[in-house]
Order: C-alpha cells, then structure tokens, then sequence
C-alpha cells in the first residue's frame, strides 16, 4: 500500500460465520448510542412539563455527554485487558438499566442521574464498537464497516429528533428510553452468541494488562483503578466548566475558576497516577507515538469545527433563512448523506496515496468550505448552505475515516482499544471545548452588534413569534445572527488549519502499519 510501512499486529474478534450478526449487534448498539444524543431534544417541553426543573433541563444532554466522555479511555483500557466482549455486554446491559431508570424518573434530578448511568454505559459503546471494527476487518474492508457505522450516526441525527418528537406527543415521553429496552437486548443476544474472541495469552508485550508468573504462567490482569478515578475526576471537572462556563456562570466567576483550578491540579495528579502505575489507563506511548499524538489532536480539531454545522446551523437557517425546525434539519442533514459516500469510498484513495495524504485532502477542502460560508449572500436561498454542508461532509468523510482506519492498523490488538479510545476522547473534549469557545464568540458578536447580551436560542425564538418584533428590528436581529454565525464558521476554519498544520508537521508520511495476516496472531 502506497504511503505505508508494515509491523507487526495483534488478533481476530469472531469466526466467520459469526460476522454478520455480530456486525447486526454492532450497528444496534451504534444506534443506541447515538439516538439517546438526539432524541431527547424534542420531547424536552413534554419533560419539563411533567418532572418541571426547566432551569437545569440541559443537563439531561450535559450529564450524558460528561459520562460518555470521561469512560473512554477507562473502557478502551479494559477492553485491551479483559477483552471486548464483555466490555460491550457489560456496557450495554449498563445502557439498558439506565434506560429502565430513566423512564421511571420521578422528577428532573433522578432523570439527569438515570441518564448519567445511560452515559456511563454508552462511553463503553462507543468505544469498544468502533475498537470491534477493526478486529473484525481486515484493513482493506475496514472502510466497509466503518462507512456502515458512519451511516448509523447521520441517520440518528436526521431521524432522533423525529423520532422524539413523535413518541413524546402521541405516546409518553417515557416511551424515548422504553424503546431501548429491545434494541438493546437484542444486540446483547447477538453479542454473547456470535462473538468468539481467542484466548489471550499474558506477557505477550507490555500494556496487555496481564502479568506473567515464574515459569511463564500468566497472573491475574493488573487494572489501574486509581488512574481511571483520577482521569474521571479530571474530565468531570473539566468538561463542566466548558459546558456550563457562561451559561450558569460568568467565566471569570468563582466557579468557572475554581473548576478549571481543580480539573488543572487532578491532571497534575493523574499524570504522577499514571506514571506510577504498572498497566496505565492512558499510557504514555499514546503520545510519544507520532502517529497516535497527530491522529488524536487532528481529530480533536474536528470535534471543535464539528460544533459551527451541528449547533449554530439550525439556528441560522430559522434565524436568517426563515425556515422551520424540519426544513432546518434537512439543511443540515445534506452533510450526513455525503459524509458516509465519501467515507466508503476513501480506501480507493488511500490505497493509493496514503493514509495522511487522503486526510490531508479531506481536511483542505473542508477549510475551504469552511472559509466559503461567510461569503453566502444575505439572506440567501437554502440550498445554498445545504451545498456547502453537502461538500463539508463529503471532506470530513474523506479526513476523519483514514486517520480512525490508519491509526487503528498501526497497533496490535492488545492496544487497539486504548489507541481507538483516546482518539474517540479527544474529539469528545475538542467538540466540548468548541460548544464554549464559538458560544463565546457567538454571543460577543451579539453583544457588539445589538449592544447587549444575548443567546442564539433566545433570537431564534424571538424571530420565531409573530408579531414580537418590527420589521426593522427583527432584519437588525437577523443581520446580528448572519454576522455571529460567519464568525463561528471562520473560527471552524482555523479548527481545520490547525488539524491541515498538525497532519503536515507531526504525523508521519507513511504510517507504520501492520500486516493483515501478521495482525491476527495475539
């Protein structure tokens, strides 16, 4: 393969004839995971107008996020020592009771409990699903299964607030996390049928989490229990203050400050933890590695420019375009149909030039795109945005899939679920710290423009009511809109050079991959 080097790698997931199902139970417990990100938004009024707690409603999607997050690394860690099947049925039977727990909520404060033990076991889904994929394939057929799993997350964030809405205005809210209960069930039995991991030996090499006895006989795995508490601690800390710095707070308040303080001192703590302990949970080849360290910021990067499509589009498409909430969506959605195109067919590029040199072409374009978005004309048509968002998706399938596939086949199995974890954190905490970077710039742009405060929800619904606005202020709040949004997309687009910089200084021309048939002996 042309822009790679070959190693050695590590082993199989399944038998063949077990593949399929397997791969079935995957996409399943995909959908949970991704569903439970959206659907929950459109049945929040019937929420809050049956538990109340209208003034702490967001963190029904915080709580989940914060919980997602912080497990990443502590699954993908376990998955390399216990293995990942029961990993993965450990996490969905922990998804499926706090579904249970949510549709028994009995005010706002059980439900964001319930859903931060949702969290908890979608943090191992994540993970360890997309870890699953690259067992399961070889590398010329991983883009295959990823291209599938892809899909699965576009079709969530089209059909999961429909969905919502749906079930909570003609069935019960409680029906949103009723429905996980089979879904999940089903993968879970699908799961513990057809997956058939190999024996694992201990000692194989350092950072399979087993210890090998006098004579070669393996002891029992080594776990670091007090690194995974210090590393949840730190993201706990950290992503709170990012997702409620400037909303419940002033940034430069007592709080922000003394989150930010202590999410500094635990990481301080962690790294000591860390260094110490015998099978770190976020080991330090993770970033002397040159390939994993450029992967995981690149696609950090991403998760910052991912929040000016996902979060302030809508907005500008009611806001300035004037369209509905269900027109709005489809706007966005343009991106979520090229995005799994491009990302399928990537392996016919990358074949041939190279796993850095493909997203290094994703990614350009994607700055393009991104740097085209203030130049729309005011205040447009919609197809407009939906042109740009169609090709934005189709760079960020050609960007991120090479750099998830590549760095995946540069490690063994034994580190495969650490290396697939620490990528999938750093594009979680790079989408948290965009959520409150580009709101910060949002609402400053708004502040200057209309001399006062302000939030894009809050103009939205203005805009929305008819009558509440005169003519002249309601084209001022539209032009103030126009104006912040063009200022998130520039700030997505220096997100894009700095991944486009990262890629071309730090990650190696020719990633050190394994060998198919080398990487299916433990």
């Amino acid at each position: 393969m042309s822009g790679t080097t070959t190693r050695r790698a590590g082993a199989p997931a399944t038998t063949p004839r077990g593949r399929g199902p397997v791969v079935a139970a995957m996409m399943l417990g995909m959908a949970l995971a991704a569903l439970d990100g959206t659907v929950v938004s459109t049945a929040v009024p019937q929420i809050v107008g049956d538990l109340g707690g209208l003034s702490v409603f967001s963190w029904l999607f915080s709580g989940y996020l914060l919980a997602v997050t912080v497990t990443l690394p502590v699954y993908g860690k376990l998955s390399d020592t216990f293995g990942r099947k029961p990993v993965l049925i450990a996490g969905t039977v922990l998804f499926l009771v706090g579904s249970l727990l949510c549709a028994a909520a009995w005010d706002m404060g059980s439900l964001i409990a319930f859903r931060v033990v949702q969290g908890l076991g979608g943090g191992a889904l994540q993970g360890t699903i997309q870890t699953l994929a690259a067992d399961l394939y070889p590398l010329k057929e991983r883009p295959r299964i990823q291209a599938k799993l892809s899909s699965v997350w576009a079709t969530a964030s089209v059909a999961g607030p429909a969905a919502g809405g749906l079930l909570a205005g003609y069935a019960d809210w409680r029906w949103i996390f009723l429905i996980n209960l089979p879904v999940g069930l089903v993968a879970l039995w699908l799961i513990a049928r057809y997956l058939v991991e190999p024996g694992r030996t201990a000692g194989v090499r350092a950072g399979t989490g087993t210890r090998e006895r006098a004579g070669g006989a393996p002891g029992r795995p080594s776990v670091d229990w007090a690194g995974a508490l210090a590393i949840f601690g730190t993201g706990v800390l950290l992503l709170t203050a990012l997702v409620q710095g400037g909303v419940a707070w002033p940034w430069l308040s007592a709080p922000s400050l003394g989150l930010f303080g202590g999410a500094l001192a635990l990481a301080g703590v962690t790294v000591i933890v860390e260094r110490r302990a015998a099978e770190p949970i976020i080991p330090g080849w993770i970033w002397r590695r040159r390939t994993i360290a450029a992967v995981n910021l690149a696609l950090g990067a991403l998760g910052l420019l991912m929040v000016a499509p996902t979060v302030f589009l809508p907005t500008y498409a009611q806001a300035v375009l004037g369209l509905g909430p269900i027109a709005a969506g489809f706007v966005l959605s343009a991106m979520t149909l090229s995005w799994p195109v491009t990302a399928a067919l990537s392996n016919r590029v990358y074949n041939r030039i190279g796993f850095r040199s493909t997203a290094v072409i994703g990614i350009g374009l994607a700055l393009l795109v991104l740097l085209a978005f203030p130049f729309l004309p005011f205040p447009g048509e919609p197809w407009q945005p939906a042109l740009l968002m169609l090709l934005l998706g189709g760079a960020l399938g050609l960007f991120q899939l090479p750099l998830i596939v590549g760095v995946q086949s540069t490690v063994p199995y034994e580190e495969r679920g650490t290396t697939t974890a620490s990528v999938l954190f750093c594009r979680q905490v790079g989408q948290s710290i965009g959520a409150a970077l580009f709101g910060a710039v949002a609402n400053g742009v708004l502040a200057a423009r209309l001399g006062g405060g302000g939030d894009l929800d809050g103009l939205a619904r203005a805009l929305d009511a008819p009558g509440s606005l005169t003519d002249s202020a309601a084209d001022r709040l539209r032009h103030a809109v126009d104006a912040a949004v063009d200022y998130v997309y520039l700030g997505a687009a220096a997100a894009a050079a700095i991944a486009l910089v990262v890629l071309l200084t730090l990650a190696p021309r020719r990633f050190p991959v394994l060998t198919d048939g080398e990487e299916r002996t433990p």
